[in-house]
């Protein structure tokens, strides 16, 4: 099997390097970048022949990236895309790829900064698009066979939990790193951990912690019970 990579940014080339280790691997990006051990670069024409694609790119640049590979994908080819939003990318893929490719969504629940927990094996979600109910199940073995734990959730079902989750997460790294949380001799181990979560979070594109915000639909909700907790905690000092 020939495993595609579209985009080698911080998350792209880790992917494409993890992915290496099983399958035959080849990996675009728009720009020059370089490439992982025993990866190929090629362009995006010989990409679009391969017999899965991973789009490892900015959210909000999902759409325009799949009306690219529409007039150049084998009609084989599935596609997935690894973005942190499950509802949107979905939607955008099958709106903008031909009616023949199965799509799968996916999100590596963990990047650059997190990939070496010893504590935890590293989650994987997988989300069924169209016409991809046997492929995910296929993957969900071979991510196993990598080490990875995979848990099967429906989009929507992603998206409610990742709003409270990683969305809050990066919120609060992004809040504290306005701070600027200095090094102290006298820290806590609590304090250390927001330092890095600072740290982890803030490593990522800002446009990251953007698109988390807006293109999950389930936002809005957790942005709201997240000001009214803040807001309760500091309303009893103020008491």
């Amino acid at each position: 099997m020939r495993v595609g990579v579209y985009g080698l940014g911080r998350f792209g080339k880790l992917w494409a390097g993890m992915l290496a280790r099983k399958f035959d691997v080849v990996a675009y990006n728009r720009s020059p970048r370089e490439v992982p051990t025993d990866v190929d670069a090629v362009d995006e024409a010989a990409l679009a022949d391969c017999d899965v694609i991973f789009l490892c790119v900015a959210i909000r640049a999902i759409e325009a990236v799949c009306t690219r590979l529409a007039g150049i994908l084998s009609p084989r080819t599935v596609v997935a895309d690894t973005c942190s939003v499950k509802l949107y990318p979905l939607e955008c893929m099958h709106r903008s790829l031909p009616g023949g490719n199965p799509v799968m969504g996916t999100h590596p629940m963990f990047g650059p900064d997190s990939v070496d927990d010893p504590e935890h094996l590293l989650p994987i979600v997988l989300s069924p698009g169209r016409d991809s109910g046997q492929i995910v199940e296929q993957w969900a073995s071979y991510f196993s066979e990598m080490g990875l734990s995979v848990r099967r959730m429906s989009a929507d079902e992603h998206d409610r939990e990742a709003a409270r989750t990683q969305g809050i997460t990066h919120l609060v790294g992004r809040i504290l790193d306005t701070i600027d949380l200095p090094e102290s001799a006298i820290a806590t181990k609590g304090y250390r951990r927001l330092r890095e979560l600072v740290e982890q979070t803030c490593n990522d594109p800002y446009e990251l912690f953007v698109d988390l915000w807006r293109l999950n639909p389930h936002a809005p909700g957790a942005r709201r019970a997240f000001e009214q907790a803040v807001e309760q905690v500091l309303s009893a000092l103020d008491e």
